[in-house]
């Protein structure tokens, strides 16, 4: 290995390392956060719940992995722009492309290797996480009743509106389903206005006292006739005791692993069987259901009927019906209708169970090839990250991390998007599979060629062009002014007035007077050092200070709505709907004042061309439309807009 490959290959391993280990932490906090109400209140052993952790972590690896390496890549490879090590690479004959191959060796072993991880780790995992999940939900509650929802607790199930009291024990409208002998159906339904837990805490047994109530309990009859009738008993009550033993609840193997067959839980060739299998297993039902729909038509029965009639009057030229009697005739059409009826109940009763199945084939379909995928997917985000990150030309954290999250997010949210349609019968589930990272692979091919070739990351200049010359915007002037900078105060204000003499444009003047007002010199304050420049000029300046301010409140609150939008979904997707609710609202009201201050850019931009007497100068109608669902677009036209017609209405009141 050379020195360059080395020095290439330690300095991304270092960040890949980091990056891996913070995100990894971050998405762990967030499993905690997901499942805390499965955790709490079941007096789990520390063991216990490290194993959570520990059967969780790997399932983290395709939302970690892709992300760690996006932004390792963005941020290694412009940290090396940025410190121009790529220039000093480029001035002894090493291209982008040669500086990346040591490392593309490392990317393709690594998907090699994740390929394997999610083959064999990730169903292992996936094995253990969902049975020590479902043990856990087997242990006694311990007196953690949510509230709003049924909370099973052995053949109960309890549900109340609210509960408060210093240990939350008492309970607002209860409602408890108990299941009968079969163990599946609600036998008996008790409802009250009040209810108590009487029991302590680390008690077996869950004393339940209700009030002010009434019990229903279905009556079971072995005559099929009395049981048409649903006979029930009904009582009520002032004070109903239930106490529920709970001992047998924590008698649980948490090792137990019963459940096996999850599509999560397969390697590839578990996967191509059980895919086999439910093929053949599908094709069966629809040949059994399709034989089953013919005989119930009596269509063969009939066949033969008719060709009977056929074999009478083999003249008939017209409608078979007109061959038969008129009694036969309704008699066929009645069977007909019949007929057809029945087998569209049929259908209908069959289109879930057809449905269901198709869903668990395509989730079989999906969990093969997401393997695949995955590692393919880590190669090709990092030849999207890479040049990516040699074109922007920053490294470190802050706008790396912005670019690769926001690359991350449409990469998983279109497979996200992919998978769940493809998941309802939508979309191919092998394509689903894939379809993020096909979708990645044009943008790695495009930035890869333009890193190369050493070109700007967007060339949109003959796009560009056209419009500011419609909106009447200027090029934006390219002299080097930094000769100024040198020089003191005195020699500044010499420049703004003496131009011509000096041998400078009005340009140069204009760049001395922003000079001297970096330096802390207002228009106002240099007016007593001899500044000629007209008075009218500083309500120029007060409209153009008030735009900023309006503009930068704009785009601000612009970006959080936009953020907290995306972030609406991601919580949504996570199953936090009242994370995800508080999102959408919190946008709703950045939006909401965005607007506002976008109207008030709007107001100062109409009052700052009216104070120069230019209205005809004013931006068009269109771009102040087309800028306020696309402020990004329509901010940077009326920035370079009203810089340009500030400058000009400088120059024209400087004497």
């Amino acid at each position: 290995m050379k020195i360059l490959d080395r020095y290439i290959l330690t300095s991304y391993l270092k960040t890949f390392l980091s990056v891996f280990i913070i995100l990894m932490l971050i998405f762990v906090l967030q499993t905690i956060w997901l499942y805390i109400k499965e955790l709490a209140g079941k007096d789990l052993d520390i063991e216990v719940i490290f194993k959570f952790l520990f059967y969780f972590t790997p399932k983290l690896i395709p939302l970690v992995l892709p992300l760690t390496i996006l932004l390792a890549s963005i941020m290694v490879f412009g940290s090396f722009a940025e410190n121009y090590e790529f220039a000093a690479m480029k001035s002894t004959g090493i291209s982008l492309q040669r500086a990346m191959s040591g490392l593309s060796v490392f990317i393709v072993i690594l998907g090699v290797t994740t390929f394997f991880f999610s083959n064999n780790v990730i169903p292992w995992a996936e094995l253990k996480s969902y049975n020590l999940r479902k043990n856990i939900a087997k242990l006694k509650p311990a007196m953690v009743l949510a509230e709003g929802q049924f909370n099973p607790v052995g053949t109960y199930n309890i549900k109340f509106d609210k509960k408060h009291g210093d240990r939350g024990q008492y309970l607002d409208s209860v409602t408890i389903h108990i299941k009968g002998n079969d163990g599946r159906k609600n036998a008996t339904v008790i409802r009250s206005k009040t209810g108590e837990l009487a029991s302590r805490e680390d008690s077996n047994v869950i004393k339940l006292i209700l009030k002010d109530g009434n019990y229903y309990s279905d009556i079971y009859s072995k005559d099929p006739k009395e049981r048409n009738k649903k006979p029930f008993a009904k009582s009520s009550f002032e004070t109903y005791t239930i106490n529920i033993d709970i001992s047998q609840m924590n008698e649980v193997d948490m090792d137990d692993e019963s459940q096996t067959d999850k599509h999560s839980m397969l390697d590839v060739i578990d996967l191509n069987k059980a895919i086999d299998s439910l093929e053949i297993k599908r094709k069966e039902d629809h040949e059994t259901f399709s034989k089953s729909i013919l005989q119930r038509t009596s269509i063969m029965a009939n066949n033969h009927r008719i060709s009977k009639v056929k074999e009478r009057d083999s003249v008939n030229l017209g409608p078979l019906l007109d061959s038969l009697e008129l009694k036969r005739q309704i008699e066929l059409v009645d069977m007909a209708q019949k007929t057809m009826g029945s087998a569209n109940q049929l259908l209908i009763s069959r289109e879930t169970p057809i449905k269901a199945t198709n869903s668990i084939i395509n989730r079989h379909y999906i969990s093969l090839h997401e393997k695949f995928a995955l590692g393919f997917a880590c190669i090709v985000l990092f030849f999207v990250g890479a040049p990516l990150g040699a074109l922007i030309r920053k490294g470190g954290i802050g706008l790396p991390m912005v670019i690769a999250i926001l690359l991350f997010l449409t990469y998983h949210f279109i497979g996200i998007f992919a998978t769940n349609s493809a998941k309802n019968g939508g979309f191919n589930p092998i394509l689903a599979s894939w379809f993020s990272t096909l979708v990645m692979l044009p943008l790695g091919v495009f930035l890869t060629k333009r890193a190369t070739a050493d070109k700007g990351l967007f060339e949109f200049d003959h796009l560009i062009e056209p419009i500011k010359k419609a909106l009447n915007i200027k090029e934006k002037e390219t002299v080097d002014y930094t000769f100024m900078h040198s020089y003191k105060n005195d020699r500044i204000l010499d420049v703004i007035a003496n131009y011509e003499a000096l041998g400078h444009d009005e340009n140069t003047r204009y760049e001395a007077l922003k000079l001297l007002n970096f330096r802390g010199y207002s228009t106002r304050s240099l007016r007593s050092q001899g500044l000629k420049i007209d008075e009218a000029f500083d309500t120029s300046e007060d409209i153009y200070a008030d735009y900023k301010d309006h503009t930068k409140f704009a785009i601000t609150l612009y970006t959080i709505g936009a953020i907290l939008l995306i972030l609406h979904f991601v919580f949504a997707n996570n199953k936090l709907p009242s994370v995800a609710t508080a999102s959408i609202q919190l946008s709703i009201v950045s939006f909401a004042m965005y607007i506002i201050y976008y109207f008030k850019t709007i107001i100062n931009i109409n009052q700052f061309y009216k104070h120069i007497n230019k209205p005809e100068k004013k931006p068009h109608l269109i771009l102040i439309i087309i800028g306020l669902p696309l402020y990004f677009i329509g901010y940077v036209f009326l920035n370079s807009k009203m810089k340009e017609d500030l400058k000009q209405n400088c120059l024209n009141s400087l004497k």
